[in-house]
């Protein structure tokens, strides 16, 4: 099927209601009753639904999931340590990553997510396994979803000797990334950790995501290692951190130093909403000019049991998680998931204006809000113009 489409009667953000035309996969004209096209055209009726920008997964684990395998009840331990321990001891019992990597894709697919982020673990022990892995089912999917993959250091860096050398051969094997794990609380030396994953991205030109759950000033003041290190290699814009925790709790003068420096080096920060302390502050964040997005973290793997792969339904968490009430909050935690993603992926193209990518959602609802809580399915999923999913992909004219 071409790039070629017109999807007729839909609410870009629940606004007025419009005709879409795509062309080669790109967005081409908004209006009423538009033509076609090309003879050649899918034409799809909107019947007056939601039309949204395929949603962002901006922090996914895709190496470690079980998704399609039997149910596995959960049994690591309740600390971080505990939890990567249990990881390795049993992921030896998994069929191959590719394999489980795209089971969940298809479920991504179907939900509506166009783009995803995957740290993967690079470990002595696995070698680049995981990152081949996924490489191959991103190969597989990479006409319905793209994938960008970071190579992470479950275990830690510095105390899990050769890993340093692995994540340069994982960014050399095609990994978009380099990431780090709480440079102080798992490898103990924030100085050396950040100098090494740094100067990986600046030899090969890969971006760097770093899980940061470090809390308190300790975790402020790695922030400031990771400001510096920016400012210093000119990398702005091509940094994440990871759950940053510690935004949560410091002070607030402490904060708004940190907000201020973020956003001068277009430093973003994603969230999975998770259980843990305090919810991010996602309007002060944002108001700052940090770039917010979301995640689904872990989904149905070693670590924790839940997460389906809809964005949705993680906006309607993170929500939740912050006391949103007010349909512009809830519309907060939505816009994390979507323009927020793609603000701090730094995804070119990305929206509902002429000239965009083609990555298109379609869903019932009156309004954005109420989408996140209700969380309908998804009637028409578009990838680059092309029909991926949704209950109407099998009756289009």
């Amino acid at each position: 099927m071409s790039g070629d489409l017109l999807v007729k009667d839909v609410r870009p953000m629940g606004g007025s209601v419009t005709d879409v035309r795509v062309r080669d996969g790109r967005i081409e004209a908004l209006g009423q009753r538009l033509e076609a096209p090309g003879d050649a055209a899918t034409v799809v009726e909107g019947r007056g639904e939601l039309l949204l920008p395929g949603f962002v997964d901006a922090h996914a684990h895709l190496d470690k999931t079980l998704w399609g395998l039997p149910w596995r009840p959960h049994s690591g331990g309740p600390t971080l340590a505990e939890l990567i321990r249990n990881e390795r001891r049993h992921r030896r019992e998994l069929p191959p990553v590719a394999q489980r990597a795209g089971n969940l894709l298809a479920a991504y697919v179907a939900a509506g997510v166009t783009h995803i982020r995957s740290h993967v673990d690079v470990d002595p022990e696995a070698g680049l396994a995981s990152i081949e892995g996924v490489l191959e089912a991103r190969e597989r999917f990479r006409d319905r979803v793209t994938v960008e993959i970071v190579a992470f250091p479950q275990s830690g860096m510095l105390v899990e000797p050769g890993t340093r050398e692995l994540l340069e051969a994982a960014v050399e094997a095609g990994a978009e990334c380099v990431g780090g794990l709480d440079p102080a609380g798992v490898d103990g030396d924030p100085v050396e950790h950040l100098d090494a994953i740094f100067g990986i991205a600046a030899r090969h030109g890969a971006g760097v995501d770093i899980h940061l759950h470090d809390c308190g000033e300790l975790g402020a003041w790695e922030v400031r290692l990771i400001v510096e290190r920016t400012r210093a290699l000119g990398l702005a814009g091509r940094v994440m951190i990871s759950h940053a925790f510690c935004l949560s709790i410091v002070a607030d003068g402490v904060f708004d130093e940190l907000a201020r420096d973020l956003a001068e080096q277009r430093i973003a920060v994603a969230t999975a909403a998770s259980p843990r302390g305090e919810p991010l502050p996602l309007r002060r964040l944002r108001d700052a000019g940090v770039a917010v997005c979301l995640g689904q973290d872990g989904i149905r793997d070693l670590w924790s049991p839940y997460g389906t792969g809809d964005m949705l339904e993680r906006a309607m968490l993170l929500a939740w998680r912050s006391s949103f009430r007010r349909d512009e909050d809830v519309e907060l935690a939505l816009e994390t998931a979507t323009i927020g993603g793609a603000r701090a992926l730094g995804l070119e193209g990305y929206g509902l204006d002429v000239g965009c990518h083609a990555d298109l959602v379609v869903l019932p609802g009156e309004g954005l809000a109420e989408a996140v809580v209700s969380r309908p399915p998804r009637s028409l999923v578009v990838k680059r113009g092309r029909i991926v999913a949704g209950r109407r992909a099998s009756t289009v004219a």
